[in-house]
């Protein structure tokens, strides 16, 4: 009777374990999301935190055993500050992966900070080809949405074949990202042969467009073409409208906020467009569900990349998990999971997720987007699914 209780405890031991209520002994694990929380890009940056939190706790479960615990981290949308969060988010090691930035500026540098330690990033947001193309950060840095470099082009196409652009001009904020794009937009209106009547830098906390404005009421360019975000994209259309340019505004995805609206003036949005890395929620049909879990959850609607942390996310809780399976459910390192986050697979809210060698994602969603008077009654002119670049 004796040797019965003892198998008998012992297999009531086993089942205990089995259910998973000694499992949680593996550990635990941080994710950090670094964005804007702060300032006047929060709002966006805010977006990414909490798509980021909702993806948290729906997958957490892909990673029996392991506590997994979101890290906000506050980069105020400036390099230096995104550097010095990195270099003290590498120096806790219960962190093992990163969301963000969503600006590409604020990514580049601080992804070199990451790759020291092997420490995976997955963007929601960053377009700008640097991200993913530079060899010191080749094993960590991943995006889970499109590039400027195609951006670009799409944008210069869209102007030419719907907007009948002659003459153009191309203003940048002159960030990486702003930069960037209007640089890809600018190099390919001119192979189709759109005359570039002003290409210029403006700082990105200028308020006051009067000299660009006066310039254009009397050089009529029927495009003006601007890189940047969307809280300078709002001003510069709310004084295009006063200033009586009639030219259409066409912008790249950093303008992809419900502020837009509020700062340009509903009445204002007048031929307003942009072209984004990505489609709108209310264009994706796997996202309608996610949209009310949101609402529910933070009495607010999502901003157009709160889908893409979610995917981001998800793609680094798959990574943890398959990591941790290829060693027996023991706890992989950080350079266990940024090896492994190459190789998820997955269908995502934002469309098929898996990256390419060098973290792109291998097919990208990209819209034309005209903005209305509420960012809720924005129609997409066209979605187009372009494969990322190969050099």
């Amino acid at each position: 009777m004796h040797g019965f209780k003892k198998a008998l405890a012992a297999a009531a031991i086993a089942a205990f374990a089995a259910s998973g209520a000694f499992a949680q002994d593996k550990g635990s694990f941080k994710i950090v999301t670094h964005s804007p929380l702060s300032g006047p890009q929060s709002p966006s940056g805010e977006a990414i935190k909490l798509g980021a939190q909702l993806a948290l706790e729906d997958f957490a479960k892909l990673a029996p055993g392991f506590k997994l615990v979101l890290q906000p981290e506050d980069d105020q949308a400036t390099p230096n500050v995104g550097v010095a969060n990195a270099n003290r988010i590498i120096n806790d090691n219960d962190v093992i992966g990163v969301v963000g930035h969503y600006n590409s500026g604020v990514a580049i540098p601080s992804s070199e900070v990451y790759a020291k330690v092997s420490l995976a990033m997955v963007s929601p947001a960053n377009t700008n080809p640097t991200v993913t193309e530079r060899a010191s950060t080749k094993a960590v840095a991943n995006r889970v949405c499109g590039r400027d470099d195609v951006i670009g082009p799409a944008a210069a196409e869209f102007a030419v074949q719907s907007l009948g652009a002659k003459k153009v001009y191309v203003i940048n904020d002159k960030t990486a990202y702003g930069q960037g794009v209007a640089d890809a937009f600018e190099k390919a209106i001119k192979k189709m042969g759109v005359q570039v009547a002003l290409s210029t830098g403006i700082d990105e906390k200028e308020t006051d467009f009067s000299t660009i404005l006066n310039r254009a009421a009397v050089e009529k360019p029927q495009v003006i073409f601007y890189g940047g975000i969307y809280t300078q994209g709002g001003l510069l259309i709310k004084q295009m409208r006063q200033k009586k340019v009639d030219a259409a505004w066409l912008a790249g995805d950093g303008v992809d906020s419900a502020d837009l609206q509020k700062i340009a003036g509903a009445e204002n949005m007048i031929k307003t467009y942009f072209v984004t890395a990505g489609v709108p929620l209310g264009k994706l049909p796997e996202a309608q569900n996610f949209a009310k879990t949101y609402k529910a959850k933070f009495n607010k609607d999502p901003e157009g990349y709160s889908a893409y942390a979610y995917d981001a996310m998800h793609a680094m809780i798959q990574a943890i998990a398959d990591a941790s399976k290829a060693k027996g459910g023991a706890k992989p390192s950080r350079a266990d999971v940024a090896a492994a986050v190459r190789k998820v697979s997955f269908k995502g809210l934002t469309g098929d997720i898996a990256f390419t060698e060098a973290g792109d994602i291998k097919l990208a969603k990209y819209a034309v987007v005209q903005a209305k008077a509420s960012a809720d009654k924005n129609d997409v002119v066209s979605v187009l699914r372009i494969a990322a670049p190969t050099k």
